[in-house]
Parts: C-alpha cells; sequence; structure tokens
C-alpha cells in the first residue's frame, strides 16, 4: 500500500471560540479595519475559510485567517462565536512565520475576467446585464486585443457599479461611434475618460459633437496626446475636451476644463494604467 502522507498536512479540525485565538504575533500584518468592515457589510457564510491555527503550549495562535476572526466578530457580535480551525499541533513561531511569509507566493490570483465568468456561471445578476448590454452592440467581453473584444472588464464593472447601466450603456454607445471599432478604442483609459465626460458635463455633452470632433483623431493619437498632459483616464478625458472644444471660442457649449477637478463634479481617479503603451492600450484598470 502507497504512502501518502508527506503530502497530507497533519491537522485536525476544531471549532474554537473567537474569545481563545490568539493573533498578536510580530510576524502578523496590521489588521485593516477597512478590509474587514467591507468584508462584513457584504457577510457570506459560504466565503469564510478555515482559520489556520498553531497550538503551542496549548495557546491557540493563529497564523493565517486574522481578518477572517474579526470580520466574523463584527458580524456576530460575540467572542463566543466559534470558528472551524485547521489546527497544526507541530508547529514552532519560526515555522509559522515562514509559512506566513510564503503563503501566497506560489498562489495563482484570479484574473478579473475569471471572476467575471465565474460571476457569469452563477447567474449572478450584474455580470448578466453587462455581458448582455456589451453583446447588444456587437461586441464581446474577452482577453487579449482583439476585433470587436473588449478585455478591461474590471473598467466596465466598475462603471456599472460606480455609475449605473445607463451610464455605461451611453459610454458603449459613444465608444463604437466615435472610432466604429477599433481595436484600441476600447482601452480602460478610454471608456473610463468617457464615463467621466458623461458623468461631469452631463447634458452640456453633446454625442453629435462628441463622436464628429473626436471620433477624427485616432485612438493612438488620442493617447499621445493624453501621456502629454497626465498619467491614466484624466490624461484621456483632458485630450477628449481638448478635440471637443476645437477652435471654439463661444463659450455656448464648450466643456470647461476646470469643471473637471471641481469639488462639485471631481471623479475619484481609478487605478487607471501609469505607463502609456502605444501597441497595447487595452490594460484592466
Amino acid at each position: 500500500m502507497s504512502d501518502y502522507s508527506q503530502f497530507v498536512p497533519k491537522v485536525h479540525f476544531e471549532q474554537i471560540p473567537i474569545k481563545n485565538l490568539v493573533s498578536n504575533q510580530d510576524y502578523q500584518r496590521n489588521l485593516s479595519v477597512y478590509h474587514v468592515e467591507k468584508v462584513a457589510e457584504n457577510f457570506d457564510l459560504y466565503q469564510i475559510n478555515p482559520v489556520k491555527v498553531s497550538r503551542r503550549d496549548g495557546i491557540n495562535y493563529v497564523f493565517d485567517g486574522q481578518h477572517t476572526i474579526e470580520t466574523i466578530l463584527l458580524v456576530s457580535g460575540s467572542q463566543d462565536t466559534p470558528v472551524w480551525c485547521m489546527v497544526y499541533d507541530d508547529l514552532t513561531y519560526e515555522h509559522e512565520a515562514d509559512i506566513f511569509a510564503n503563503q501566497m507566493k506560489y498562489t495563482k490570483k484570479l484574473q478579473p475576467y475569471e471572476i467575471f465568468c465565474a460571476n457569469i456561471e452563477a447567474g449572478n445578476h450584474d455580470q448578466q446585464m453587462i455581458k448582455e448590454l456589451v453583446e447588444s452592440y456587437g461586441l464581446t467581453i474577452g482577453t487579449g486585443k482583439a476585433p470587436g473584444v473588449i478585455s478591461a472588464v474590471s473598467t466596465l464593472e466598475s462603471i456599472y457599479f460606480k455609475y449605473g447601466v445607463q451610464v455605461l450603456n451611453h459610454v458603449l454607445r459613444l465608444c463604437v461611434a466615435t472610432w466604429e471599432g477599433d481595436i484600441n478604442s476600447f482601452s480602460a483609459n478610454i471608456l473610463n475618460a468617457i464615463a467621466k465626460l458623461i458623468v461631469t458635463y452631463r447634458d452640456t455633452l453633446d454625442d453629435e459633437v462628441f463622436i464628429e470632433k473626436i471620433g477624427a483623431i485616432s485612438p493612438k493619437t488620442l493617447g499621445r496626446t493624453a501621456h502629454d498632459r497626465r498619467p491614466g483616464s484624466l490624461g484621456y478625458a483632458e485630450a477628449m475636451i481638448i478635440a471637443y472644444n476645437g477652435k471654439r471660442k463661444n463659450p455656448v457649449g464648450k466643456l470647461f476644463m476646470n469643471k473637471l477637478y471641481s469639488k462639485d463634479y471631481y471623479l475619484d481617479e481609478d487605478n487607471d494604467d501609469s505607463e502609456f503603451d502605444y501597441d497595447d492600450e487595452n490594460e484592466e484598470i
């Protein structure tokens, strides 16, 4: 009979009350109250992972799962709440620290597209809505640059959750009409910039003028102008405003640049691409 013990950790599972768990080791990262509160607001029992515990000298030291414990405590309101724990009985303090330091070293992080696809398979309404909206323009959501493909999945979700389905629909309509499906027009920076203009200028923004003026400039040329002004989608937004206004002297219908940064209309800058690549602009935010 084969011996597989070298592939199976020597652990056992216990439900341990929060009050009997200790997570004050020096190697632990600082507790993020913001993260705990955010997870608590969206608490899902099926997303709770077992906490890793090292039992030394009769004390249950948590070396992975500190935020999980704090989240459950916040939601339940009681330190008597039991938590499923994976208990190790043979670890030293140094071994715990080593495991903590290297636990994510070889873990492959899920990409936005993979998460999006999983949400589609789960039948989640928001992702289904985004997918149907994109497909209504004859486009698809995918990975990499290809005709008719939007790979900036995080950007689509960000616009949808921040501003709503109507704004996302407006962004896609303008983008498609302006560049007629140019492979470089579906970058995160361009989509975010259009969203910023729509939300900031509202009825002042004339779709026909936008399509005519900005459509006369290729996405790559627009990107060069944006790069000279400032990083990310705000650089693109400024470049679009310059093209939109042209040599117009009459203030009627003009988009004033300072409004983009005024207190009443200020939009939080997304984590757009800080580096400009003329050949690959279709990056995630």
